[in-house]
């Protein structure tokens, strides 16, 4: 875009799409063809239904190909004139940039009620278009070999797809089009050499610049002002054809149906996506994103059978556990009398009550947890790394290795041009542009800000109502179980503290999912108030708001058990209150960390099948019943931008929630593994079927997107960095302070006396003792005991010290013991993390070689053509020169013999 020809090529088309509405039907530069006025709603230009497939793609001349279709509806409103008028006028210039349209009245319309305007690019639009974009086109057969397979590609062989469908076109050497250089470009027919996702790419192009006219003094332009006004109802390009079945001759090969049977099936779950056939089909942008899916769930499958591993060792190693062991014993656990974990209505238990949750907490919190840890910092480094990698690989594939920022992205959005008042110089244009000074938006950008934070603070709130619930029903399932005859049995593997987790989690969950369904649209609705100049800005503002609030909502729960559960509780008759009512939360014996397991199971899992249920079923019911209303007139034909117009709209927005839903994924996977090494697995499991899911709906469900370039996931790379930071800290702390593994070991090498069982004593060092006399009277049930004592988990002098309740020196050395480890673990995995970036190269050295080969044959390329018309153009002159020469010699003799 920063050739000069090329901005005086875009002005001069600005100029054709701006002229006043006068156009002449008899007057065109390029000739009228017996098609062109099709446009015309005329009874005698009718085509007979019977003669038209309904899977057409092609005006009714079966020869010019559909490129984009809008829909509209009459409007009986005020309004209706002056939308009529605002269509006319759009129309009107967009056939003066040479696009050709041919409107179908609303009686040939299913619903009796919706007119199509039918838009196709012909030959001459498509390549001055082409040059404006910088599109480039194949010029020669790339003579550098694919990637080989390694030597055991045949192991994989189950997994890959056909050649022709993997690979459906062969690799080209390309340079940018222009029309000057017609010759130099693979062009054996016109009609295909521009692919559909290309052609609609351009028809988009000019219908978000092309004006409809003047109001209230300003030129207004594009497709999207009146889309917003409800002008046009809908804009899309259409499908290839139907997806259950291939396409019939004249129409091109139907890659919707391709992609629908080898990507989007459940069955091919194990198979590799069609990633050139999908970038193809529905451009760069969509494309990188489902490689970046594909890639992250391969890199899962490394770290989900590491967590396997993990989690059989813990299974085949519960039996061994000497805690366990200790705490089921019924002469070690069962004569070890805790204190109550409430107030009044709890009452003292003995601590072999809580023998399986001991064992179920040994699955997840043993001596594989700091090995997971450790890896998972290493995996999460070797996964971005890698992914740069293979970045940069695509780069070079989809020729994007010069890639410039859509001009869609960096477009005024309308609704900033309608709000501006004012107008200033733009330097780079040297043009005056819309202009709103920072004063007009501050109040706006006060309020999204002060928004943002007040529902963070909500979220934080429903986080305490939570709380509140769980102390309040603890005691209630505490009283209740124990005094119910009936559940005796059920206490065994049901204890109050893990049915008091596992409905708070289902509640919090349940809360999670209101509070984002509300914040989705009020997040949309401050980013517009905002007024975003461009849609990249836009879209960059959103995902700033909705990342930030998604982050508190769904790890808020998190951060709290792993954290700060357990952690100020105070002891036995000096416990803390929270608002002095409702005495603050303990931790199971065993540690917090089967809560954070339970916790981040039931929030992940549940986010994982409500979003693959809500993305499957939402659009096959709305688009079932669109079509159901749409089907009133059997007899008429329902014809093919029928069948894609009552399909559900790809929005603008509908990538960034996919991003959003693998990125909060991603962070469930890294920041809280160090509790549940099985999180790797259900994320794999859950993304094997989302990509199959995403296809399903994106081939069959949904209209056609756009096509649009991208060369990188974006901002989510630097949220990706940010996020794998933060995890190497929130996993050490989980293993420091959340898991039981530091006391274990301090014990293990500081105070354990047993050679043979070294671990053997552990449990009752891990318990202080209180003298139940020093209780306060309203605090403790009043039956009578016959013990005088009970135990609680903290490190305390015991009651006949001269410092009760204190602190003792095992605290201390334990203490000390979890921050050497958090800083030792920290400095270790970021040194990995340094050295691993360090040496795996951003991009890969045989990407590199192949880049630099393209470019010289590129450029060789370029020459000899240059040197090859310069030598034609020579040739000519000096043969027209040596004509001249010899019509003069004749001359001169023609007038000597006369003389």
């Amino acid at each position: 875009m920063g050739d000069p020809d090329m901005l005086e090529m875009l002005q001069e088309h600005e100029r054709k799409c701006s002229r006043p509405a006068d156009f002449d039907f008899q007057r065109t530069e390029q000739g009228v063809n017996a098609g062109e006025t099709s446009f015309l709603i005329d009874n005698q230009s009718q085509f007979k239904k019977h003669k038209q497939s309904k899977d057409s793609i092609f005006f009714r001349d079966g020869i010019r190909q559909i490129d984009f279709v809008l829909s509209y509806v009459d409007d009986l409103k005020r309004e209706g004139e002056i939308k009529a008028e605002r269509r006319k006028e759009f129309e009107l210039n967009l056939r003066k940039t040479g696009l050709e349209l041919e409107i179908e009245d609303k009686m040939n319309s299913e619903d009796g009620r919706t007119y199509f305007v039918k838009i196709h690019a012909p030959w001459e639009v498509l390549m001055t278009y082409a040059e404006v974009l910088g599109m480039k086109m194949p010029i020669e057969e790339s003579d550098i070999p694919r990637v080989q397979n390694s030597p055991f590609s045949y192991m994989l062989k189950p997994v890959r797809l056909p050649k022709e469908i993997k690979h459906p076109h062969p690799e080209y050497f390309t340079a940018q089009f222009t029309r000057y250089r017609q010759e130099l470009f693979l062009i054996d027919e016109p009609a295909n050499f521009f692919p559909s996702s290309s052609r609609n790419r351009i028809v988009y192009y000019i219908l978000s610049r092309c004006p409809f006219g003047m109001e209230e003094g300003k030129k207004r332009i594009g497709i999207d002002r009146l889309l917003t006004s409800s002008t046009y109802s809908s804009a899309f390009p259409l499908h290839d054809g139907q997806y259950w079945k291939p396409s019939e001759p004249p129409n091109p090969v139907n890659e919707r149906y391709l992609l629908c049977q080898n990507w989007a099936r459940i069955s091919y779950f194990y198979k590799e996506q069609p990633l050139d056939l999908i970038k193809n089909y529905y451009g760069e942008k969509i494309g990188i994103y489902f490689v970046f899916l594909g890639f992250y769930t391969e890199m899962l499958t490394l770290a989900a059978i590491v967590g396997l591993f993990c989690f059989v060792y813990g299974l085949l190693s519960m039996n061994a556990n000497t805690s366990s062991t200790e705490i089921c014993d019924p002469e070690i656990g069962g004569k070890i009398i805790m204190c109550p974990l409430c107030d009044v209505v709890c009452d003292f238990w003995r601590l072999n009550t809580t023998c399986l949750a001991s064992k179920v907490s040994h699955l997840f919190d043993n001596e594989s947890t700091v090995f997971f840890a450790i890896f998972m910092g290493i995996w999460v480094t070797l996964f971005l790394e890698l992914w740069k990698q293979r970045q940069a690989k695509l780069e070079y594939e989809w020729d994007l290795v010069d890639f410039e920022e859509e001009q869609q992205q960096l477009q005024l959005r309308p609704e900033f041009e309608a709000m501006c008042k004012k107008r200033r110089l733009n330097a780079v244009t040297k043009e005056m542009e819309p202009y709103m000074p920072l004063c007009s938006r501050l109040p706006w950008y006060f309020l999204s800000g002060v928004t943002v934070i007040l529902w963070m603070s909500l979220v934080l709130v429903s986080m305490v109502a939570v709380i509140v619930y769980r102390l309040s029903v603890f005691a209630t399932f505490a009283s209740f179980m124990e005094s119910e005859a009936s559940l005796q049995h059920v206490r065994s593997f049901l204890t109050p503290q893990i049915a008091t987790a596992l409905t708070g989690s289902c509640l919090n969950f349940i809360m999670i999912l209101i509070l984002n369904f509300f914040y989705e649209k009020l997040a949309a609705w401050i980013t517009k108030m905002e007024l975003p100049r461009t849609y990249q800005e836009y879209e960059s503002s959103i995902i700033l708001k909705m990342f930030l609030f998604q982050f508190v909502n769904y790890y808020s729960s998190c951060f709290y058990v792993a954290f700060f559960k357990g952690k100020l509780v105070g002891y036995p008759g000096k416990y803390t209150y929270m608002f002095n009512v409702w005495r603050s939360e303990e931790c199971d014996p065993g540690g917090c960390l089967i809560e954070l397991t339970t916790q981040l199971t039931i929030i992940m899992t549940g986010k994982q099948i409500f979003g693959n249920i809500q993305e499957a079923i939402y659009p096959l019911v709305l688009n079932w019943w669109r079509r159901r209303k749409a089907r009133t007139n059997s007899e008429k034909l329902y014809s093919r931008w029928e069948q894609d117009h009552d399909l559900e709209h790809f929005g603008s927005l509908q990538l960034f929630y996919e991003y959003l839903e693998t990125v909060i994924q991603f962070g469930f996977v890294t920041l809280f593994v160090a509790s549940f090494p099985l999180a790797p697995l259900l994320a794999l499991l859950n993304n094997v079927i989302e990509i199959r899911v995403d296809a399903w709906k994106l081939t069959t469900q949904y209209r056609r997107p756009v096509a649009a370039k991208a060369h990188s996931i974006g901002v989510w790379q630097d949220i990706l960095y940010a996020m794998a930071v933060l995890s190497v800290a929130t996993n050490a702390f989980i293993v420091a302070f959340t898991s039981d593994i530091i006391p274990r070991l301090v014990y293990y090498y500081a105070y354990s006396t047993n050679a043979k069982e070294p671990m053997k004593g552990y449990v009752n060092n891990s318990l202080s003792v209180f003298l139940i006399a020093d209780f306060p009277n309203n605090t403790i049930p009043s039956e009578k005991r016959d013990f005088t004592t009970c135990r609680y988990r903290d490190y305390r002098y015991p009651p006949d010290h001269d410092q009760k309740y204190y602190h003792n020196i095992d605290y201390w050395h334990v203490l000390a013991a979890k921050m050497t480890f958090i800083i030792a673990i920290e400095h270790v995995v970021f040194l990995v993390k340094f050295l691993l970036a360090w040496m795996i190269p951003d991009v890969p050295k045989d990407v590199l070689d192949r880049i630099k080969r393209e470019k010289l044959m590129t450029v060789k390329i370029l020459h000899d053509f240059e040197l090859t018309k310069l030598k034609e153009d020579l040739r000519n002159n000096s043969e027209e020169l040596a004509k001249e020469m010899l019509i003069q010699e004749n001359k001169v003799e023609l007038v000597k013999s006369t003389m």
